[in-house]
């Protein structure tokens, strides 16, 4: 049965990449959580999607460049102010605190396609094996020399590669470096894509799954997972289903 991976958190409800959108999401009984990771200046991984702070905490400039003390001080609930109260952007550590306690699949985004971040897959590995969720994790990238690097350092976790163009050949490209996932944009599945895919015995997580027609569509195409901002409701469509 198709797989419910709720998108940066319950992010068509709550801040994305909070916590708070997190233990959301958890509430409504997903089977996967898909997260963002970045390096701070100082060398934190922290959560949060876009290379800067400018859009979802109302604030300027890049994560990179920012300690951890500085970012803690901004609002990660900036688009929803007057609504939730005040989200800190949150350390990969602390949700590896609550993921540890909890029988769900996180799909955490190196997010080294713009800023390479050296040692980000180290420091990663290492709060992976410090909490233990080395059989709950998908390490996944679009920048597939990250996803690599990380294999070449654990290849023991489960790896994905990220995808927004339509590749030709995708399936082969996949099973050649040995990658077990392929995590595409959800416009890209056709039923010849999917076919093709398939053939590879690759797994298929597809984002950004948000209306019941996609759900429905591709879970009829048997694709292993839905990634979606609005997990309540692939929920409710993958029952019906």
């Amino acid at each position: 049965m198709t797989k419910n991976f709720a998108h940066r958190g319950f992010s068509g409800r709550y801040p994305e990449n909070t916590m708070l959108a997190f233990q959301k999401a958890v509430e409504t009984g997903v089977d996967g959580i898909e997260l963002d990771v970045h390096l701070t200046k100082d060398g934190c991984p922290v959560i949060i999607h876009d290379e800067t702070v400018n859009r979802t905490c109302g604030a300027e400039g890049r994560v990179g460049r920012l300690t951890l003390e500085e970012l803690r001080e901004l609002d990660a609930s900036y688009l929803w102010r007057g609504q939730v109260g005040r989200n800190t952007i949150p350390t990969l550590r602390e949700y590896c605190q609550m993921a540890a306690e909890l029988p769900l699949v996180t799909n955490i985004e190196l997010k080294t396609n713009i800023c390479e971040y050296p040692g980000i897959e180290e420091k990663v590995l290492g709060l992976i094996r410090e909490f233990r969720l080395e059989d709950r994790v998908i390490i996944s990238s679009f920048n597939h020399y990250s996803v690599l690097r990380m294999r070449a350092l654990a290849p023991e976790l489960k790896y994905g590669l990220l995808s927004e163009s339509w590749l030709v050949g995708a399936g082969k490209y996949v099973s050649d470096l040995g990658i077990p996932c392929y995590h595409p944009i959800y416009g890209n599945m056709t039923p010849a894509h999917v076919q093709e895919l398939k053939q590879y015995g690759l797994e298929i997580n597809t984002f950004t799954v948000n209306t019941e027609e996609d759900v429905r569509r591709l879970a009829g195409l048997g694709v292993d997972a839905v990634i979606g901002n609005y997990p309540d409701m692939a929920k409710r469509v993958l029952e019906q289903l």
